[in-house]
């Protein structure tokens, strides 16, 4: 073979691998100004007593959410700080913006940190917020009728990372115990591997394995996301793991493994910002053993 030839087929081959490589390591951003990429939903103002009825009027009639893109009290706002767009939700309303697009397969990371304003009915709770992933259906199918069916990687004030089901989901989580009560029921990566959530004999709420938070400070969360598999990460640091990741539908448990991503309006003031995705074609080889 002519040697140009050679180095020519070389450099081309060389250069495809390059493009390969980084069009599989370059990272997306979802964050514009204009929140162009989203959606939103407001629900209620809810109220101390609220017990998961739908809200009523004096007269006892029935109250409507507020709906689809309907950004009342401007819930939802976005600022520029040093160059970088900010998205404010002041939690006054509850709610979420959710991206317009689906996902399956990728790897997610954000910085959030809380505000100062808390509303009723969350006066004297920690401040709450969450990251809400595989989001599917309609919002309002959940007990405070405001979010889409989904799991949650949770973002409160001494919760960072804890998992909660949206609706009707479940998934496998290690525990260190699985007879452990709410308060007790940690995420350990060499605990019991428990079904949680739908039909399963526990509701499907798991805490962190350790708290990883910086308080009052600007805090770094992950999602990866592989198949019927997803870690939560906080500053770094693996906080829950998920396997066999499912949805009912009708009396049927289906594989959940790709949807929208939700960002929750929870009664608190919280800050999101540099909200990146990207696609992975594996789970990354130093999470395997957490399966």
């Amino acid at each position: 073979m002519n040697v140009s030839i050679l180095k020519t087929a070389i450099a081309c081959i060389l250069l495809n691998c390059l493009v390969s490589c980084t069009a599989k390591d370059e990272w997306t951003s979802l964050m514009d100004k204009d929140l162009s990429q989203w959606e939103m939903y407001l629900s209620y103002e809810h109220k101390p007593d609220y017990n998961g009825s739908q809200p009523l009027d004096e007269a006892g009639n029935p109250v409507q959410p507020i709906g689809y893109n309907k950004n009342v009290k401007n819930v939802f706002s976005v600022a520029e700080q040093d160059g970088v767009p900010v998205l404010r939700i002041s939690g006054e309303i509850y709610g979420c913006v959710y991206t317009k697009q689906s996902f399956e397969n990728y790897h997610l990371r954000m910085k959030v940190k809380f505000g100062t304003k808390k509303w009723v009915p969350r006066l004297n709770e920690p401040m709450d917020s969450g990251l809400l992933y595989h989001s599917h259906g309609e919002c309002g199918v959940d007990y405070w009728r405001s979010w889409m069916e989904s799991h949650e990687f949770q973002v409160m004030e001494g919760g960072f990372g804890d998992y909660w089901r949206i609706a009707d989901t479940g998934a496998n989580i290690k525990m260190r115990d699985p007879n452990a009560n709410n308060e007790k029921a940690n995420y350990d990566p060499k605990g019991i591997e428990t079904y949680m959530g739908v039909d399963g004999k526990r509701s499907g709420f798991v805490q962190f394995s350790e708290d990883h938070e910086i308080a009052g400070d600007w805090n770094t969360i992950e999602l990866i996301c592989f198949g019927d598999k997803s870690i939560h990460l906080v500053n770094g640091h693996v906080v829950m793991a998920l396997s066999g990741s499912v949805y009912k539908e009708g009396n049927e448990l289906k594989p959940l493994t790709k949807g929208r991503i939700q960002l929750q309006s929870e009664a608190a003031e919280v800050f999101y910002k540099e909200i990146q995705i990207k696609k992975i074609e594996a789970l990354p080889s130093e999470y395997i053993s957490l399966f």
